[in-house]
């Protein structure tokens, strides 16, 4: 079946929030500590797709993965800045559905003014590291024994992609109040990473 990549609404918040669950209970991907509930992942969908953007992939017609924007930072000179995440089903990694979620992520952001992608990967993680290399994103340091979980305190890489490369003052961000809308259906075999 192939593999379709369309805006969340808020619908999704059951399936995106079983996905995230087990990053957030078993491992040191996130540094969530509390699985959010549907509620609350439903309020960050809205959030994110209101001035970013959050995508879902399906396969059979079931959510198996997501990736949206959210600020960087607070302060006003970042807001043409975001940070990106992915997340997908358990057993999932590895099939490009993480990279076709940032394909139409990606442009997305360019759509509505965002400058600048910063994605924040706990190390070790070289799945993640290689999906954003292969996207274009570059290194620009290591946060060191920044956070702690499961017992231990964990490094952070930040890479960074250029969405937009000219110097030139920001236009206004746009943001969206529409409903969702299908974006794409790949045809094609899934991609490796």
């Amino acid at each position: 079946m192939p593999l379709t990549i369309r805006d969340a609404g808020p619908g999704d918040a059951v399936a995106c929030a079983a996905i995230y669950r087990p990053y957030v209970l078993d491992t040191t991907i996130t540094f969530e500590t509390e699985p959010p509930t549907v509620a609350e992942m439903a309020e960050r969908i809205e959030q994110a797709t209101r001035s970013y953007a959050w995508l879902v992939a399906e396969l059979d017609e079931c959510v198996i993965g997501y990736a949206y924007a959210r600020p960087f930072a607070a302060r006003p000179a970042y807001r043409w800045s975001c940070e990106v995440s992915v997340y997908l089903e358990t057993g999932r990694r590895r099939t490009g559905a993480g990279r076709a979620l940032y394909r139409m992520l990606l442009p997305r952001l360019v759509e509505r003014g965002y400058r600048v992608a910063v994605a924040k990967t706990t190390l070790p993680n070289d799945a993640s590291l290689g999906l954003h290399a292969a996207l274009g994103f570059q290194p620009v340091g290591v946060h060191r024994r920044i956070g702690w979980k499961h017992g231990a305190w964990h490094d952070v890489a930040i890479t960074q992609l250029a969405l937009v490369t000219d110097d030139g003052p920001p236009a206004p961000l746009a943001t969206s109040d529409g409903p969702p809308t299908p974006l794409v259906t790949d045809d094609g075999p899934p991609e490796t990473n």
